[in-house]
């Protein structure tokens, strides 16, 4: 409702609902700038947008973090079981003289946890290298940052796991519990 002593504004007609002509459109004068009709046109500067690119696989990445994981875990978990028997085989007396003859009744154990060692310690430089390649070729970066991490402190949790088994393995040796 419009109030009655107002006038109409302009373009209005009153008791009418049709919109009043719209006048032609002259073209634009010679180096004018040329809008699109009906929407937005490529552009023509400096500034593309960068054309998709079809995902790459993060096999790199996902191999990193696999090899470390296995470094970090399942090699550790071998020694500390093995380091556990060596533990309790170990003399409960500590001699002046040190002969490795002492480890012959485990050398099995000995063998299985040289064995981890190496295995941890070539998984984990692996690791460590195929997660430096999938960074750069941005072939699954995340799980490469997240196997070189892993991979380094990988060798922190090996030789924890060995010190405490081997001191628990030694205590239940002590005490007589072999």
């Amino acid at each position: 409702m419009t109030d009655p002593q107002l006038p109409p504004p302009p373009g209005a007609y009153p008791g009418s609902f049709s919109a009043p002509p719209v006048p032609p459109v002259s073209p634009a004068p010679p180096g004018a700038y040329q809008v699109p009709v009906g929407g937005y046109s490529t552009s023509t500067g400096a500034y593309t947008a960068p054309a998709t690119t079809n995902r790459r696989s993060a096999m790199l990445g996902t191999l990193a973090l696999v090899f470390a994981l296995v470094a970090a875990i399942v090699t550790p978990l071998i020694a500390g079981i093995n380091a556990l028997t060596i533990g309790r085989a170990l003399p409960t007396t500590t001699a002046a003289t040190y002969d490795l003859r002492m480890l012959s009744p485990v050398r099995d154990q000995v063998l299985w946890t040289e064995i981890s060692f190496w295995a941890g310690t070539v998984l984990g430089i692996a690791a460590i290298v195929i997660g430096i390649i999938a960074i750069a070729k941005r072939r699954g970066r995340g799980a490469g940052i997240a196997a070189i991490i892993v991979a380094a402190f990988g060798v922190i949790f090996f030789f924890t796991v060995l010190i405490i088994a081997l001191t628990i393995g030694g205590a239940a040796g002590a005490v007589g519990y072999s």
